[in-house]
């Protein structure tokens, strides 16, 4: 086997590879004689059939079948052989396919780009320096009353929080336009359903009150023929109601699954919850920060296959959560330019992270992947039987080992770092879009 290798443009690559004609010719003559004792063809008894027909028969599609092999194989021992390390899989092309000659292609793919890690210690990390207060666990508290509220029926003018049952008709133009009508419709003030405007409209409205108020649909509005368009709804109430709050009693605490001790032993579950929560968040935050460090200080050339891979995973999981129940085959085929950035950054991320990897000689810590698990388990009912899910589920159990060798990366690129603790509270963490 001969092999020239060359570089064509950024990571392509293109081999070329020639195999002397009598490799191929006996692997072409041995497949063939295995045919003729199997084919049955008139006027010849099975295993009878002159080679001379088997070849005019079969003889080309054989020896496609046997160079597409040879190429492969052949492929394989080149890049061995030259340490050269593809990413996706090769194009093969032959140039010369003929009996009494040697097989002679090309397989183009793409490399690897080498990755030199930089200015580690440049990258900047703000840590919040947080813990839960008995004000947070308080504030939590109202907000598991507010999920388990009921309503109450009243006649007073309507302010926020309140919940209408409402009749309403747009019209844009002059002109009603579609979903711009409903009846009965149930709308709980504050909770920032309708465009801008309109709850704050009816806000003090009462039971039997009838308006017509004017808003404004916004710039960004997912009907084009709605943008910034002035609309004015007739709007009539039929019901009002208020919210009744559950008692912050035993009867409460049994909501949560808590049958012995009360409040007092929700409250430090409801502070447990918060803690592990709260741990994640700050490392998901230190992480973020790390990895836009990272992707700024490094410029890479990325594979093409890489990404078009990293695509289809993301076209699959977007399927997957707006897919439901649908059969596959009946959703829309969406376009990769949806994709192509968030798959760029992916593939980087990647890339940079296993040279952080590889450079330190880092494996995984089975010690972090219990303490992940431990982690993720906590929140079930009965953790027990989700440890021991991940322990037996091998994929699983890859994929938490997976997670806990990232974390060991960015572990070692915030040990570089300019780090800077910097105050924060509960609210400032869980809820940045709020603040």
């Amino acid at each position: 086997m001969q092999v020239s290798v060359e570089t064509t443009q950024g990571l392509e690559r293109r081999i070329s590879i020639s195999v002397p004609a009598e490799k191929v010719d006996v692997e072409v003559k041995n497949r063939l004689r295995q045919i003729a004792k199997t084919q049955r063809i008139n006027g010849f008894r099975p295993g009878k059939v002159p080679p001379s027909v088997i070849q005019k028969r079969y003889g080309k599609a054989v020896r496609d079948e046997v160079a597409g092999d040879i190429m492969q194989r052949n492929f394989v021992e080149a890049i061995m052989a030259e340490k050269i390390n593809p990413a996706g899989r090769p194009t093969f092309t032959a140039k010369s396919n003929e009996d009494g000659k040697a097989l002679e292609f090309d397989a183009t793919f793409e490399v690897y780009p080498e990755v030199e890690l930089k200015d580690l210690e440049k990258i900047a990390v703000e840590r919040p320096a947080v813990e839960v207060t008995d004000k947070d666990i308080d504030e939590m508290f109202v907000t598991l009353q507010n999920q388990h509220k009921t309503w109450k029926e009243n006649k007073r003018k309507t302010k926020k929080g309140d919940k209408l049952t409402i009749d309403f008709l747009g019209r844009v133009d002059g002109e009603e336009f579609e979903g711009g009508k409903a009846e009965a419709f149930e709308l709980e003030l504050g909770s920032g359903r309708m465009i801008p405007g309109f709850e704050k409209e009816i806000t003090g409205m009462k039971v039997d009150e009838e308006k017509t108020i004017t808003v404004t649909f916004p710039d960004d509005y997912h009907a084009e023929n709605l943008k910034g368009k002035d609309a004015e709804f007739d709007i009539k109430v039929h019901k009002t109601e208020g919210p009744v709050l559950p008692e912050i009693d035993e009867e409460f605490a049994k909501l949560f699954g808590i049958e012995e001790g009360g409040i007092e032993a929700l409250r430090d579950e409801v502070s447990k919850n918060m803690a592990r929560e709260l741990t994640q968040a700050v490392k998901a935050k230190v992480k973020e920060q790390v990895i836009e460090g990272l992707l700024e200080s490094h410029e890479l050339d990325l594979p093409s296959a890489l990404v078009a891979q990293e695509v289809d995973v993301l076209r699959q999981q977007a399927l997957q959560r707006f897919g439901g129940q649908m059969d596959p085959k009946n959703l829309p085929e969406l376009p990769a330019d949806m994709f192509e950035e968030q798959a760029k950054r992916r593939v980087k991320v990647g890339l940079l992270l296993g040279e952080v990897i590889k450079v330190n000689e880092l494996k995984v810590d089975e010690a972090k992947v219990t303490e992940l698990i431990e982690s993720a388990a906590s929140a079930y009912e009965d953790p027990a039987e989700v440890i021991e899910y991940y322990k037996s589920n091998q994929e699983m159990n890859q994929q938490m080992q997976n997670v806990a060798l990232e974390e060991q990366a960015v572990d070692v690129l915030v040990a570089s770092a300019k780090v800077k603790d910097k105050k924060a509270s509960f609210k400032d963490v869980m809820n940045p879009e709020a603040k």
